[in-house]
């Protein structure tokens, strides 16, 4: 029964070691340049009257 007591937080150790070793050697290059900077303008079609008035009514709630 202790190894149960014993063995449970340690294998949680054990995990977020590993855990911790997998997001260090896979962690990204920090941009030095923004990505929005390299955005083209976005051209009008003829959904963007409706994507301003979805997005106005997603945005409108968050302000109450």
């Amino acid at each position: 029964m202790v190894w149960l007591v014993v063995g449970g937080p340690l294998i949680v150790v054990v995990a977020s070691l590993g855990t911790a070793v997998v997001a260090y050697r896979g962690a990204d290059e920090v941009l030095v340049e923004t990505p929005s900077a390299r955005i083209l303008p976005v051209q009008p079609t003829a959904e963007t009257p409706a994507m301003v008035a979805r997005n106005h009514a997603a945005t409108a709630a968050a302000g109450r």
